[in-house]
């Protein structure tokens, strides 16, 4: 008989520390362009209407979630520490390039340099598989939360990439994230290991997507987090055009602020949201984030007053309900996943929550009613999604085994 593997709860903590800080670094690049948005869009810049912003904002979106399909069934068989430095690695070049195509001023070269720009955006799809090895079962659902608030890069890129372009300029903003992209993938080159059950999954990868594919969860969970997670990509890359558009707010540092304060409330309750889907179950969890998100976006339809601090509160409610739902839904992921499959569901659902914040702002920069200062069309689109979420939640996936026995134990 096999012994039991013993994990060192201080390595434990270490390759969590590296894989959310190496996840937070890389949605600051996958974000670079976001918050510099109206920047971009000014007329002696770019001069874009409402769509080429929204078109410009979402690209990196794209191949983030894409390609975390791939990502999510490389990772399983090449490791976490390889596919964190060789990410981090590929992705510094394109921030450079980034900066390139905006001295030059070139929408179609930012286009495509952005598109690259989302290979970035792909890290996620390495860490849940990663932490999953070294995390036991009952506390996957905190390790993955924790991870999870690495997409707190998305509120640094917010507050501080404006700000550097004003104290360092331009050009340089675009340096310094790459050189930290760079440092960070040595410290994770040095320093992050996989874990001592770890070993390489040397299954090809179309056997993988397709077992993963035939798994009730994948569909279910990719639904969901496109819900949960792709609102909050949807809100964290659109929101200072919103802002502009809505609010007449055109300092880039106060809608990358106000940005940066919707992203935090989503980070902290991540990890939120995986511990009390540890203790009550991911189903009542995630129910309530997408109701939640469904009956605030309907606030949000009213245009509450920014003056008065009720439209802060309503994104902040927003992001929590979001950032709360995303944690919810990967718990869910880990417990229901069979192991030789997490990574490519994993990838799969990551792909689905990822093109969930794809899609919204293209439809809002296409609803948008200039005349009215309105999106009143895309709020309301994203009201139905968020409660047919909830509906489907409680009522279209079949309760687990767990889940029984939960209900049982506590009857």
């Amino acid at each position: 008989m096999t012994a039991p593997v013993t994990i060192d709860k201080s390595a434990q903590t270490r390759n969590l520390v590296l894989a959310t800080v190496a996840f937070a670094i890389s949605f600051w690049a996958w974000n670079l362009i976001a918050p510099l948005g109206v920047f971009y869009a000014g007329p002696n810049e770019l001069d874009l209407d409402s769509t080429q912003k929204s078109v410009l904002v979402a690209v990196p979106i794209l191949v983030g979630s894409l390609g975390r399909i791939v990502v999510g069934v490389l990772t399983p068989r090449y490791g976490g520490r390889i596919m964190f430095t060789a990410l981090l690695l590929i992705s510094a070049p394109f921030v450079i390039l980034v900066a390139v195509a905006g001295e030059l001023k070139s929408y179609p070269m930012l286009l495509v340099i952005g598109f690259f720009l989302g290979i970035a955006g792909t890290t996620f799809a390495v860490g849940i598989p990663f932490l999953n090895s070294w995390y036991e079962p009952s506390r996957r659902g905190f390790a993955t939360g924790v991870f999870g608030a690495g997409m707190g890069g998305t509120a640094l890129s917010a507050f501080f990439t404006p700000r550097f372009r004003e104290w360092f300029g331009y050009f340089p903003t675009h340096i310094i994230i790459a050189v930290a992209l760079v440092v960070v993938a040595v410290a994770c080159w040095m320093f992050m290991r996989e874990a001592p059950a770890w070993e390489p999954n040397t299954e090809s990868a179309v056997p993988k997507l397709v077992g993963a594919l035939k798994l009730p969860i994948t569909w279910q969970m990719s639904f969901l987090y496109a819900a949960a997670f792709g609102g909050f990509v949807a809100f964290s890359t659109y929101l200072p055009t919103y802002l502009n558009d809505v609010y007449d707010i055109t300092d880039l540092k106060s809608a990358g602020a106000r940005t940066a304060g919707f992203a935090i409330a989503a980070v902290v309750m991540r990890p939120v949201g995986g511990a009390l889907s540890d203790k009550f179950g991911p189903r009542i969890i995630t129910a309530i984030s997408c109701g939640g998100a469904a009956v605030l976006a309907v606030w949000m339809m009213t245009k509450p007053d920014l003056g008065s601090g009720l439209a802060a509160v309503d994104f902040i409610l927003m992001a929590m309900m979001m950032g709360m739902g995303s944690g919810s839904v990967f718990a869910w992921v880990s417990l229901a996943s069979p192991p030789a499959r997490v990574g490519a569901v994993t990838g799969l659902v990551g792909a689905a929550g990822g093109l969930g914040g794809f899609f919204p702002p293209l439809v809002m920069g296409a609803t948008y009613n200039a005349v009215e200062h309105s999106y009143t069309i895309g709020l309301g689109l994203l009201v139905a999604f968020a409660a047919a979420a909830c509906l489907f939640t409680v009522f279209g996936i079949p309760k687990s085994e767990a889940e029984r026995e939960r209900a049982e134990a506590s009857a």
